[in-house]
């Protein structure tokens, strides 16, 4: 009896002892000998999923959406994964349920790696797949190795217009990454142009993180410690910007089949109430998808230069409104009287030759009469004097001290707009014509006479005119231009304002009661008689600027005289006359921002606008950066 239990218990003990020498061996195979658990637990610690945040949004200044966010998913892969599988892989299968060409499949996968692809690291191999897509290819994932899903939301845009103002969207280059301190990697996305590139670090937000396991599929089973390490992400910043999306819709529309540019400020903040460069692009197709680079290449591909940004790009001579500045400094420094006047015999003679032409018109008495006018010989002669009064053999002083005032009107710099790629124009000084005619003698101002009516070597953009018609408007300052009138931010939405710099001009109020007065008759007797709105007092100054390809139409103008709400500059290319279709288009659009609707008995004038073609499919003429 006692023989048979010692052999039972000897027999348990070996059994015992087997099976633990088979789990010890079983244990030191996996644990040494094979790398795949070892692989596996790596995998799981190192599984990390990128949470991105919502891109902040853009309103306009009444609280309408000017950008939204959609959910969309990218597809990623991470190529040491698939590369595994590859001769198994249904790549057939995996091109149908997310609806591209095997050829786009191929391409997709990187030949050569280096820079932002790294083969055991995921990047973007396919963007923009909507949930609808997504939810098919979701039930089928575990059938390919390597791809993964994150879900992002996608700029979208609820208009089509504003397309040069907003700016788009693109992937981030390796030298991005690079200096990006750790916020981009590979397969992200941010501001190329415009509000989206200057205001990125605003609207992008922070990403978080989120740590999973995975099974042996690479599904997700489940979070690493409950999520005690994951990190939310922070949703970009909201911007308020101060387009008025009304204005802009009805100036594109006036703008269509046209080339030139519109803006239009509110002169007592420096606010941009609308930036129109036409002709324009729909800003939806340039958004992150398989045919955003066809789009592109046929946008670049355009003899009219759709992307070309013409309100801060595009280098204007100024035309004649450029006399309303010729004559507040030539009263502020003394050569011109405000109640002088000057004959014109058909333009501006000297030595017995018309050397500047001028459109008949009545005699004009004084500066009012002038301006109202346009008299090229009146402005030439004061401008002459002005910079003659040190002696015609001398003009270098007297020209530099004409341009120092026009530096005070923001000529010839950068106003600083909170926008990327504003260029600063070109005023021309003594040292350029020093330098021009270096083999000569000496130099003269009369050589430079178109210099007086706004043409010859200056270049102007379309907000520096803009803005000195502000500052006319103001009787004698400006605020730095801005597009962005409040930033949302914080976990409370607490709005912090932008408070813009003022820029006082050193002449005289009543220089500019005088030019506003002279603006004021050019629209109710003079040149820009058509821009004329019953009710509203509009002040303005037409330019016709000579091109060899047919004359650019401009307009400037403000309105209310007093207390003025709008200032506005349409610069038209090839449009003939100031007053054909600068002065119409202007005096529409300040109409519809202070009335809000175009008065029946002006409606003619609307559709006129609206239907007038003048892009032949030419050329642009004007000349950029």
């Amino acid at each position: 009896m006692k023989e048979s239990v010692d052999i039972r218990a000897i027999s348990i003990r070996a059994v015992i002892a087997l099976v633990t020498l088979l789990l010890l061996g079983k244990a030191f195979q996996l644990q040494v000998v094979s790398d795949t658990w070892r692989t596996r637990a790596d995998g799981v610690g190192n599984s990390q999923i990128d949470q991105y945040p919502a891109r902040g949004l853009m309103t306009d200044r009444n609280g309408k959406l000017l950008t939204i966010n959609e959910p969309i998913y990218q597809i990623e892969l991470t190529y040491n994964t698939f590369k595994r599988s590859a001769e198994t892989f249904d790549t057939t299968r995996f091109c149908q349920l997310l609806g591209i060409t095997r050829d786009y499949f191929e391409e997709a996968i990187p030949k050569k790696w280096g820079g932002k692809y790294s083969p055991s690291k995921p990047f973007s191999f396919l963007a923009n797949v909507s949930p609808a897509v997504y939810a098919t290819f979701q039930e089928n994932l575990f059938q390919f190795p390597g791809f993964t899903a994150t879900l992002r939301s996608s700029r979208n845009y609820p208009h089509t217009v504003a397309a040069h103002l907003l700016g788009y969207l693109g992937e981030v280059s390796q030298r991005t990454i690079d200096r990006g301190g750790g916020r981009y990697a590979g397969g992200d996305y941010h501001g190329i142009s415009g509000l989206e590139y200057q205001y990125e670090e605003a609207l992008r937000g922070e990403k978080g993180r989120r740590l999973v396991y995975r099974d042996r599929l690479g599904r997700e089973a489940g979070g690493v410690l409950n999520g005690a390490l994951d990190v939310d992400a922070t949703v970009g910043t909201d911007l308020i910007t101060t387009i008025d999306l009304r204005l802009q819709e009805y100036g594109e529309q006036l703008m269509a089949n046209k080339i030139g540019s519109i803006v239009a400020l509110e002169p007592s903040t420096g606010e941009v109430l609308t930036m129109i460069s036409a002709p324009t692009y729909n800003p939806r197709s340039l958004r992150i998808g398989r045919d955003r680079g066809r789009e592109f290449v046929q946008l670049q591909r355009d003899t009219l230069q759709p992307l070309l940004n013409r309100a801060i790009n595009g280098k204007y001579p100024p035309g004649s409104p450029f006399k309303t500045l010729v004559a507040l400094i030539a009263m502020q420094t003394g050569t011109l009287a405000p109640d002088r006047g000057i004959g014109c015999s058909g333009g501006f003679t000297s030595g017995g030759r018309v050397l500047l032409g001028c459109h008949n018109h009545p005699y004009c008495s004084n500066v009012e009469d002038a301006i109202a006018q346009s008299c090229n010989a009146y402005f030439v002669t004061a401008w002459l004097e002005n910079i003659n009064r040190y002696g015609s053999l001398s003009p270098t002083q007297g020209l530099d001290e004409f341009n120092h005032y026009l530096y005070q009107f923001g000529l010839g710099s950068k106003l600083g707009i909170d926008f990327p790629g504003e260029i600063a124009g070109h005023v021309p000084t003594s040292e350029y014509y020093n330098r021009r005619f270096k083999n000569e003698q000496y130099w003269r101002a009369i050589w430079m006479r178109s210099l007086a009516i706004g043409q010859g070597e200056y270049e102007l953009t379309a907000l520096q005119t803009a803005n000195f018609a502000a500052a006319i408007a103001n009787r004698g300052h400006w605020y730095t231009p801005h597009l962005v009138k409040q930033v949302q931010e914080g976990n409370d939405g607490q709005l912090r304002a932008i408070v813009p710099e003022r820029h006082d001009i050193d002449i005289n109020r009543e220089y500019f009661e005088t030019v506003v007065r002279g603006m004021r008759k050019t629209v109710t007797q003079g040149t820009a008689r058509i821009a004329a709105i019953p009710g509203i007092e509009v002040c303005g100054k037409t330019g016709t600027i000579q091109n060899s390809h047919g004359d650019h139409s401009s307009f400037v103008a403000f309105a209310p005289a007093d207390d003025p709400k709008i200032a506005i500059m349409v610069y038209v290319e090839n449009g003939g006359f100031g007053g054909t279709v600068a002065a119409p288009i202007a005096s529409l659009l300040i109409e519809r921002y202070l009335n809000g609707e175009i008065a029946e008995n002006r409606k003619w004038l609307e559709t006129r606008m609206l239907e007038k073609d003048m892009t032949q499919r030419g050329e642009s003429t004007i000349r950029v950066k």
